[in-house]
């Protein structure tokens, strides 16, 4: 019987391209790397942002000059980035209607846990779950089966009881890890491919949605 729902943050909940894209072109600024506006950066979404910028710099994830990147994205992220966000439409309305069928909720984001928590504040989604569960700035969880294990542990959840709605491969097969169905959105940042290869047990158009899936 479901009763635990995870539900991730970008490309899920909310809308961060702006945010993040832009916070992105700036940190690989700083450390000399010039990114035309012209090239598409939605990609880095979703998957743990360090190694992506180290992509993009053609350099190894663990490698200093991906460290400065990271730090210059955070510089404007923390600070203007976080807010150039929007809501998808219709998700407070069913996370509301999530919790008055009793479903108990939790974020699970590969965002860094204090940047999780000021974007669901911002948007006064935060009431509606139990726990905003992210990375941490080190660098620790950013992988989301290694997110969804911790969550799992930390609220004592069983894992047939659970659900796991994102848009991204990193977002079903870290759930499928430790047995948890899911439910992908395709309004996100995970292409049609993508998605069809991580084969999820269903897809929706709207988050709305959701609630006809349960």
């Amino acid at each position: 019987m479901l009763k635990n729902i995870l539900l991730d943050l970008d490309g899920t909940l909310t809308d961060p391209k702006v945010g993040i894209t832009t916070s992105a072109r700036y940190g690989l600024a700083k450390v000399g790397h010039a990114v035309a506006e012209s090239e598409n950066l939605d990609w880095i979404i979703g998957p743990p942002l360090k190694a992506s910028l180290a992509k993009i710099l053609n350099v190894a994830a663990d490698d200093d000059l991906a460290e400065q990147a990271l730090l210059g994205y955070r510089e404007r992220f923390s600070v203007t980035g976080l807010f150039e966000n929007q809501v998808y439409p219709d998700v407070a309305q069913t996370l509301a209607r999530l919790t008055q069928r009793g479903f108990t909720l939790f974020v699970a984001t590969a965002k860094p846990t204090i940047y999780a928590k000021q974007i669901l504040a911002h948007f006064k989604l935060s009431p509606y779950f139990k726990e905003i569960y992210g990375s941490e700035l080190t660098g620790e969880r950013t992988n989301k089966g290694d997110l969804i294990e911790y969550i799992l542990a930390e609220q004592q959840l069983n894992p047939k009881e659970c659900l796991m709605v994102g848009d991204r491969e990193y977002d079903i097969l870290g759930a499928r890890r430790h047995g948890i169905e899911t439910i992908a959105v395709e309004y996100g940042y995970g292409s049609e491919a993508e998605i069809s290869a991580a084969k999820p047990k269903a897809r929706i158009q709207h988050f709305k949605q959701l609630l006809e899936c349960l």
